[in-house]
């Protein structure tokens, strides 16, 4: 019965003056792709640019919060490793060893937020 109604609802052939480009078919699908690259592949490509020029940056006494929200102080880096050292408490000198890429963001340091240059 669904086969019946697939068949009744099938567009017959076109006559031969009225065919269609093969070309015109695939617009659609040309366009909807430039949307989605235009939406979405590029912005993501961007920010993971700035995120890893971010990376590359990082120094020792730059001021960063993690991805799990601890907020520290770089005393060292371990290029070789991949790895941070941060200081989390002044009072105690408590350090933790996090992989690079764990690090959300560096914060405005000391001399930026007093206005020093």
């Amino acid at each position: 019965m669904i086969l019946n109604l697939i068949m009744a609802t099938a567009p017959s052939s076109p006559a031969e003056g009225n065919s269609v480009n093969p070309l015109m078919q695939f617009i659609p699908f040309i366009f909807m792709f430039l949307i989605v690259w235009l939406l979405i592949i590029r912005p993501q490509r961007k920010k993971q640019k700035e995120m890893e020029s971010m990376l590359k940056e990082l120094k020792i006494h730059d001021k960063v919060i993690t991805t799990g929200g601890i907020y520290g102080k770089i005393v060292n880096i371990k290029k070789e490793k991949n790895i941070v050292v941060l200081k989390i408490d002044e009072a105690t000198n408590t350090k933790i060893e996090i992989q690079k890429s764990a690090i959300a963001g560096v914060l405005l340091q000391d001399k930026e937020t007093n206005g020093e240059n």
